[in-house]
């Protein structure tokens, strides 16, 4: 008799029983791949779980682990839960602040990490701590506890019965903590239980086939969206392997060749672009079909006929077979989410052969809400919702959920909790949208980030922004002008795409500080402002902008984790920039 799932770690006999296999979890690490297969992934599991035992680890324990993702991670993740425990993800890039407070909101007692470098930041913040806690770590670090020592103590001790510890953790019970950094405010901590997981993955599953055997995995597992995958992975008896870094992505995506993997739009926007720079290299007739293939493939529909199917094949054989060797030649699907994914940019990835799905949700949701799949999708929106979630649209646009996704409520803030979740249990998202019809979910904004001119004209940055990007000059771009007269942005250029774009045009590239200052570069990028802001009413467009010589980043504070902007960050530290935008605007005669 098959497994019955009702916990999350009940996954791992689930495995066992169903798919064992040689190569269930692996990781890169220094150019050498770790692989475990399930039997060896388990006995460790188990050993490991048996350790924290010793150590006094138990139901209702909390137990953080910050690593980047490797398969230690998930070790950790499982023995954490079939001992009760609560697993709470600390990003590797959190700032020391961040990691004093939750590690004492959450009660923490053990924390594992992944290297030296993070060893070092934990332990600069212990000192400091209410309470104590014990560090080990994944790598060999001088003077530091490692986490075999824990494995070896429960190898030891055989004797510790684990079928106790996971019969006493029931399905509603709290598997994790996750806090959410948000856009502003202190983190705060959302729980989430064995039942919202295990309903969400099972109930994602339809987006992958059974030809999905191969997985690579390199958004951060601290983020509930890859967590979930990596459960949904595991469920549907596919291999994880996760790339060493976003350096070395393009190789290793060589090496595995997957047949699925999940991503945020800006990957894909990279990936494209790259395409488009050797494209637009092309000579003579090479340089013809490229373009003739793209415009096709910017027109793909499901309800396209023969003649369009017959031309589409010869572009795929001439074409997108190459695009699709650039990402291993055995895609299956794809799953994005995190940011909203553009329309023309599917469209293409699709007409190359490689399904991209969109999906969406949030921390608070476990994290699907809804997700588009094969049996039914729709561009530019985000798919029709998952079995057992209901969506409806408020009075004021904003988009409410409910259904077994929904969190048990954010930790020790009972007052959040009654803020978010409303008396008939509708979760309110903060995000506004619209059903087509009748039920694929388009998101327009977010509530929080729309903005009212000093006009009075209600602004959604948004959708200018994604249309903004669609330039392969643009980077990064936000618009803002809450109480000012008109829209403005601040914009880092694509850089590598700047210099190709001065070279073919004779301008001697210095720096980027030099450049962006350059007359013909900032009359180039007022000419893309203006040409792509055409679809917009006049008072959305962007009227003037600055642009900015550095990257938005995590470390610097102007992106959360999920690389969302820290919109009140990027208008603090640039308000210099921004004020001189519209006294120069006032100050204009021409």
């Amino acid at each position: 008799m098959s497994t019955a799932i009702t916990r999350v770690f009940d996954l791992l006999k689930y495995n066992l029983d169903n798919f064992p296999k040689p190569e269930f979890i692996s990781g890169k690490i220094n150019g050498k791949w770790k692989k475990y297969s399930t039997q060896e992934f388990c006995e460790v599991t188990d050993n490991l779980s048996r350790g924290l035992t010793t150590i006094k680890i138990g139901k209702g324990s909390r137990v953080a682990v910050m690593s980047h993702n490797r398969p230690e991670w998930n070790i950790c993740d499982y023995a954490i839960m079939q001992l009760g425990a609560y697993q709470i993800p600390l990003y590797p890039t959190l700032a020391e602040h961040d990691i004093k407070f939750i590690i004492e909101n959450a009660e923490i007692t053990i924390v594992f990490v992944s290297d030296e470098a993070i060893y070092n930041k934990v332990k600069a913040v212990a000192k400091d701590l209410k309470h104590p806690i014990k560090i080990y770590t994944f790598n060999k670090v001088d003077g530091a506890d490692n986490w075999q020592e824990l494995i070896d103590a429960g190898k030891a001790k055989p004797e510790i019965d684990l079928e106790t510890y996971r019969e006493a953790v029931k399905g509603e019970d709290i598997l994790t903590l996750i806090y959410t950094s948000g856009t502003t405010g202190t983190p705060k901590g959302v729980m989430l239980t064995h039942d919202n997981l295990v309903m969400n993955f099972e109930k994602s599953a339809i987006i992958f086939p059974k030809e999905v055997k191969t997985a690579l995995s390199f958004l951060p597992l601290s983020h509930i969206f890859e967590r979930m995958i990596s459960y949904l992975y595991v469920y549907a008896g596919v291999s994880i392997y996760y790339a060493e870094s976003m350096d070395t992505i393009v190789a290793d995506i060589q090496e595995v060749k997957p047949n699925a993997f999940s991503t945020v739009p800006r990957l894909l926007e990279k990936v494209y672009d790259k395409i488009m720079e050797k494209g637009k290299d092309l000579k003579g007739i090479k340089r013809g079909i490229f373009f003739w293939s793209l415009a096709l493939a910017e027109k793909f529909d499901f309800k396209n006929g023969w003649w369009y199917n017959f031309r589409l094949n010869i572009a795929r054989k001439l074409v997108f077979k190459k695009w699709q060797e650039a990402l291993g030649g055995r895609i299956v699907v794809l799953a994005s989410g995190g940011a909203a994914l553009n329309p023309k940019l599917a469209r293409i990835f699709w007409a190359a052969g490689m399904p991209v799905f969109e999906g969406y949700g949030l921390t608070e949701t476990s994290p699907v809400i809804t997700v588009n799949h094969f049996g039914a999708t729709m561009f530019g929106t985000v798919g029709p919702v998952i079995e057992g979630v209901e969506i409806k649209i408020a009075e004021d646009g904003e988009i409410l959920t409910r259904g077994h996704h929904i969190m048990k409520g954010y930790y020790l803030r009972d007052d959040l909790t009654a803020e978010s979740i409303d008396k008939d249990g509708w979760f309110h998202t903060g995000d506004i949208g619209e059903i087509l019809e009748g039920k694929f979910l388009k998101i327009t904004d977010r509530k929080k980030e729309i903005f009212k001119t000093a006009g009075g004209k209600y602004i959604a940055p948004q959708m200018l922004e994604n249309r903004y990007k669609e330039s392969p000059l643009i980077e990064q771009i936000m618009v803002l002008g809450e109480n000012r007269k008109f829209p403005a942005a601040l914009i880092v250029p694509a850089f590598p795409a700047l210099k190709t774009w001065c070279d073919k045009k004779g301008i001697p590239y210095t720096t980027n500080e030099e450049m962006i200052l350059n007359e013909q570069v900032i009359d180039k990028f007022n000419r893309i402002i203006a040409t792509l802001g055409t679809e917009f009413g006049k008072w959305e467009q962007v009227k003037r902008f600055a642009l900015l010589a550095k990257e938005f980043s995590i470390d610097g504070g102007e992106l959360t984790p999920k690389l969302s902007f820290k919109r009140k960050v990027i208008l603090e530290k640039n308000n210099d920039i921004i004020e001189k935008i519209y006294k120069d605007a006032e100050n204009y005669k021409g």
